[in-house]
């Protein structure tokens, strides 16, 4: 007798979101928001479905204490343009540590997921924080380390 092989295709409703915590003091910028961009997507779990929002809830502290490697700190840029002529805003990633350090971890993580509607959906299940406080202790959420 011929075995059938099915292939099992996530629902939004099959999904168990949990919250996660992580912890970036001293950590590589780049090697910690492809883990948590992993997590957020849900790579991580055996039902992750492409089309589905299948990740779970990260909450990333000390942000301002994430780490570069090289010569990063001082040659790394960010760049903006509003449009208009003359409209260019290039700030060093120096400034921005000092002005919103959670910006640099946002936007190392939001670059590594999908630029669609899912994507902004993922988006919206990361908060980062400066310190080492934050308003979620109601969610429990498990410490993951990378």
């Amino acid at each position: 007798m011929k075995q059938e092989r099915i292939t099992k295709s996530a629902r939004e409703v099959d999904v168990v979101k949990k919250w996660y915590i992580v912890d970036a003091k001293d950590q590589v910028l780049g090697r910690l928001a492809s883990n948590v961009a992993r997590i957020l997507r849900g790579k991580h779990k055996p039902i992750f479905t492409p089309h589905i929002d299948s990740g779970d809830y990260v909450i990333v502290i000390n942000a301002d204490k994430v780490k570069v490697t090289g010569k990063r700190e001082e040659k790394k840029t960010y760049f903006r343009y509003s449009g208009y002529p003359g409209g260019v805003k290039i700030i060093s990633y120096r400034e921005y540590m000092k002005k919103n350090p959670p910006f640099i971890l946002e936007h190392a993580i939001k670059g590594m997921i999908p630029k669609n509607r899912l994507g902004k959906r993922i988006g919206k299940k990361l908060k980062v924080y400066a310190g080492d406080s934050h308003p979620h202790a109601a969610q429990k959420p498990e410490v993951l380390t990378f």
